[in-house]
């Protein structure tokens, strides 16, 4: 395995922009707040921020809807607030229009990039796009640039990029269709001049058969209904360039894509912005429509090479890329379950409840509200390792468990969330064919992990990432 890089030093502010647009700030569904609103506890990964008297008022009119004031000090406080996902921003104008975004399609054996076109052209709307034709068995007519053999899309969007005149690209692929107004819900973002990219909502596009149902709920490009920052560990840690709005000027600063990557170069990219101290946004009010596979051997095998990119990515950026991110604690506890001790797991989970209260206290957040999110937060773990082993670390974990009857019964509560699944999203699919299709989704994925795993020679993708709770800088003061 190799070393974690060093982290980068930040990226300036870009140049030409400035946080001067009226700007509302919206609560995130997770923020709660305690000792008369001085306590903020939220986001993802969870937070807990202690304000002063004068900034716990000025967050009640914010929340009440009053614009945040272009002060400085004032803009540092709400910046800190959408930095730590506890709250997002509502710009209600920014220094970009369409007409200063180039589409760039990366396009190999894809006759229906003409639908993306035609949703393109509009009156007002986005520059003329740039098609690459990343080596098509027939030519694709009016592209750009040309590959004689296909490089892949990393570097099929590079060379798109690095021919736009303008000062966003909108990245698209080919079978992606974006639905009116996307880009206006999205442009208002970079008014905060931190911002490099945003990504709207990818949505499968309506189908009967039972894969296009179930990819309508279940589509590894459909990050779901609520705004986040993109970073390691956030309720959305990546974003897929399938369609994603990003500034040049960054680009430029990373040189683009890695090439090297076939898989996962999208998600590289997301996170080396994150490490230059730069944000992502996703923002669900912006929407666009991809076709699904076609055929249920195309989607495993999609499933499969998604997860192939797993060991690259850890080889790169270390514990972002690791199926579970737990405490020591938590580790523990769960640990002791897959080992058959109950009675260590309980006894774990009792003493963190217990001690998380003296962490807590000095910022305000009572006793009993530490116990009980102590206990929610082993809790919520529970459904990461259930996902890990049986997608992940499927390989090993599910044989180990089948050995015994207390494994069994934990595979058994693993899978059994399938249906509770099913039950809250009655997705227009049986219940045995959702189930199947979940497994298999599932399998394909662990696969792919593995072969990557094995093929780099490295553990780094299966290991979990013992973090300390809640953030290694969780507790802060402002």
């Amino acid at each position: 395995m190799s070393s974690v890089p060093a982290r980068p030093a930040p990226t300036p502010a870009v140049p030409g922009t400035a946080a001067t647009a009226p700007l509302h700030l919206d609560p995130d569904p997770s923020l709660s707040r305690l000792s008369g609103g001085r306590t903020l506890l939220g986001g993802a990964p969870y937070r807990v921020l202690r304000l002063s008297a004068a900034g716990a008022r000025l967050v009640d009119g914010w929340l009440a809807g009053e614009p945040v004031p272009a002060r400085p000090g004032q803009r540092r406080l709400a910046d800190r607030l959408i930095s730590a996902g506890l709250v997002h921003p509502r710009y209600a104008a920014g220094p970009f229009t369409p007409a200063d975004v180039t589409p760039v399609l990366p396009v190999r054996d894809h006759p229906e990039v003409n639908g993306a076109l035609a949703a393109l052209r509009s009156p007002g709307g986005p520059a003329a796009a740039v098609v690459v034709d990343d080596g098509s068995r027939v030519p694709l007519p009016g592209a750009a640039v040309r590959h004689p053999v296909s490089r892949g899309p990393a570097a099929a969007r590079n060379s798109g990029w690095r021919l736009a005149g303008t000062e966003l690209v909108a990245f698209l692929d080919a079978d992606v269709v974006p639905e009116p107004g996307w880009l206006e819900a999205l442009l208002p973002h970079f008014a905060d001049p931190r911002v490099a990219a945003v990504a709207p909502r990818v949505r499968s596009r309506p189908g009967g058969s039972v894969l296009e149902r179930y990819e309508r709920e279940r589509s590894p490009l459909d990050l779901g209904p609520l705004p986040a920052v993109v970073r390691p560990g956030s309720r959305v840690s990546y974003v897929p360039t399938a369609a994603l709005l990003v500034r040049v000027s960054a680009l430029r600063a990373l040189d683009g894509f890695d090439e090297s990557l076939r898989y996962g170069e999208d998600v590289d990219l997301v996170w080396r912005l994150a490490a230059r101290d730069l944000l992502v946004r996703y923002e669900p009010g912006s929407e666009v429509r991809h076709a699904p596979r076609g055929r249920w051997s195309a989607w495993a095998r999609q499933r499969f090479d998604y997860g192939t990119s797993a060991a690259p990515l850890a080889l790169r950026h270390g514990p972002a890329a690791a199926p579970v991110r737990v405490s020591p604690w938590t580790l523990a506890c769960w640990g002791a379950v897959a080992a058959g001790r109950p009675a260590a797991a309980a006894g774990t989970a009792l003493v963190t409840a217990a001690l998380l209260p003296r962490k807590l206290h000095g910022v305000g957040v009572p006793a009993q509200e530490s116990v009980a999110l102590a206990l929610r937060g082993h809790w919520g773990a529970g459904r990461m390792f259930a996902d890990a082993v049986t997608r992940s670390w499927w390989p090993v974990a599910v044989p180990a468990l089948a050995a015994s009857r207390h494994g069994r019964l934990l595979l058994a509560a693993a899978w059994g969330r399938h249906v509770t699944d099913w039950r809250a999203a009655r997705p227009g699919v049986p219940l045995p064919g959702w189930v199947a299709a979940r497994i298999a989704d599932d399998l394909a994925y662990g696969a792919g992990v593995w072969w990557g795993a094995l093929r780099h020679r490295t553990l780094a993708p299966l290991l979990p990432d013992p973090s300390s709770w809640p953030g290694r800088d969780g507790v802060r003061q402002a």
